[in-house]
């Protein structure tokens, strides 16, 4: 009959119902049955003819709402990651239509599953790889961030050799160690852990830098909601903002790259960046403490010494740790001196 809907027309536009909806809708029924039940039973309860039957009846409705509570959570995990690998895909399609590499984590964790990767999931190698890609990806965003905000460009490195800051390295780990759960679940898991998570590490870098070279790279002190001018409230927010990025954006993406890496070329790539890293760390603090002890006056004590002076003199680390400025205490004592930058916070 014309104009009559088919029943597959019909089955198209009909909502889909899972088994576990109608099962609440029928436990909606039972508590309010049962909430009439004990309200018709709390007269009885003044009578205290049988106390065993109420505390059992007690005892029973206790271990309903954890049971209840139990099967909320779970269904609330599930409801809530389906929504958001949902998005991620809507996402990825539509930047695929913008020609913008934007992979969602669920494309990944199926090409991952596909083979047997050097770096699959989230190994030793793949952990590596992020502090890597971290210690260089922080540096480029700062300088931009220094261009935008002061109007020139500005080191932000951490080591004496090439654009990387380890600070930024061991961020990009510890978001990705803390938030990798919940990668495939809603936006507000990963602000508040990247929050809690990028708060942390700031706090515990800063006062690591304090105790063993006596020196700050920021001080949040004139910032609102400080504390002990190590972090700051504002930028805990942006720690949330960049968690959801880092998660939801960054961390696919580079995954996806990694994926590209042949295992025997990859391997061997990683461990020689390790190489490189280990060596450039260690020739950082040596030259970092040879430059605090010039600055105390002290003579260099041997070959290695004179090494560092001849290729960290003063002018070198000054551009290279831009934003360290010492002040003039424990020069005396021949320990490290303090130095405080608040470029950063304002």
């Amino acid at each position: 009959m014309k104009g009559k809907p088919s029943e597959k027309n019909e089955a198209k536009v009909l909502p889909c119902v899972l088994e576990i909806e109608k099962a609440s809708l029928q436990l909606l029924e039972q508590a309010q049955a049962t909430q009439a039940e004990m309200a018709d039973y709390y007269p009885k309860m003044l009578e205290e003819t049988c106390p065993e039957e109420v505390q059992g009846k007690a005892d029973s409705l206790k271990r309903a709402s954890g049971n209840i509570a139990k099967a909320f959570a779970q269904v609330y995990e599930v409801s809530d990651e389906f929504s958001a690998r949902w998005k991620d895909i809507q996402y990825q399609k539509k930047s695929e239509k913008l020609r913008i590499p934007a992979p969602a984590n669920t494309a990944v964790d199926l090409s991952e599953s596909k083979g047997d990767h050097f770096a699959k999931g989230l190994n030793l190698y793949k952990i590596l790889l992020i502090c890597f890609v971290g210690s260089f990806a922080g540096v480029v965003v700062e300088l931009i961030w220094c261009l935008l905000r002061n109007g020139y460009f500005e080191s932000r490195s951490g080591l004496v050799y090439g654009p990387f800051n380890l600070l930024y390295g061991a961020g990009a780990v510890a978001l990705t160690l803390c938030l990798y759960q919940y990668r495939n679940r809603g936006a507000w898991l990963s602000f508040a852990g990247g929050m809690i998570v990028g708060s942390v590490i700031e706090y515990l870098c800063s006062w690591g830098q304090e105790l063993v070279f006596g020196s700050r790279s920021w001080d949040y002190s004139h910032m609102p909601f400080n504390l002990n001018g190590r972090i700051c409230l504002l930028y805990s927010i942006f720690w949330g903002f960049l968690g959801i990025f880092w998660i939801k954006a960054i961390y696919p993406i580079m995954s996806e790259w990694i994926l590209k890496l042949p295992n025997r070329v990859g391997k061997i790539a990683t461990w020689v960046l390790v190489a490189f890293f280990v060596f450039n760390s260690f020739m950082t603090v040596a030259s970092v403490a040879r430059w605090t002890q010039r600055m105390d006056g002290v003579e260099p004590s041997g070959a290695f010494a004179e090494f560092l002076d001849e290729r960290f003199p003063d002018e070198r680390m000054e551009r290279v740790f831009a934003n360290m400025k010492f002040m003039e205490e424990n020069h005396e004592s021949g320990g490290f001196a303090y130095a405080q930058n608040f470029d950063r916070g304002g």
